[in-house]
């Protein structure tokens, strides 16, 4: 690549400009990425299920039938986090709704909050199940190293 490629890399990415500016390079053209969007605390480690089964299998040195096992396992969890989310979205909808006439509707956004802490009690037994299901899959060894990767934060859940 020639030199002059990082400077204007560098210069694009410190540009506060506009999204769609593109310019050309000798004959490619790049466009600026987006940077993410901040995560809420249900997207901490929102993978889907690809990434972190790749991992846990070859950490945990998983044989076929297991990895089939975690794989539906994971999905579930993956589904109930999306569902979570989704209520939460909808949970501060609620909230806003309240706030947002002439008088502060106390028994609405009441609603929208027990709404919230239902679906961060459906999330908590989700993972307690995938848990559970976890352990009585993995043999006594693989148990060791699943639970060296939480404690030292290799894995989180």
């Amino acid at each position: 690549m020639h030199p002059s490629f990082y400077y204007r890399w560098k210069r694009a990415q410190e540009d506060p400009g506009g999204e769609d500016r593109a310019w050309a390079c000798g004959r490619a053209s790049w466009r600026r990425h987006r940077r993410p969007e901040p995560r809420s605390a249900y997207q901490a480690s929102d993978f889907g299920v690809r990434r972190p089964l790749r991992y846990m299998a070859h950490k945990l040195d998983l044989d076929d039938e297991q990895i089939d096992t975690l794989a539906a396992i994971l999905n579930v969890l993956k589904t109930e986090r999306a569902q979570a989310r989704l209520d939460e979205q909808r949970s501060v909808a609620g909230v806003a709704d309240a706030i947002e006439g002439e008088h502060f509707d106390q028994a609405a956004a009441a609603e929208a909050l027990t709404a919230r802490v239902a679906a961060a009690e459906r999330l908590k037994q989700e993972v307690l199940t995938t848990l559970e299901k976890t352990h009585e899959m993995l043999d006594p060894e693989q148990r060791k190293r699943l639970a060296y990767l939480l404690r030292s934060g290799q894995l989180t859940i």
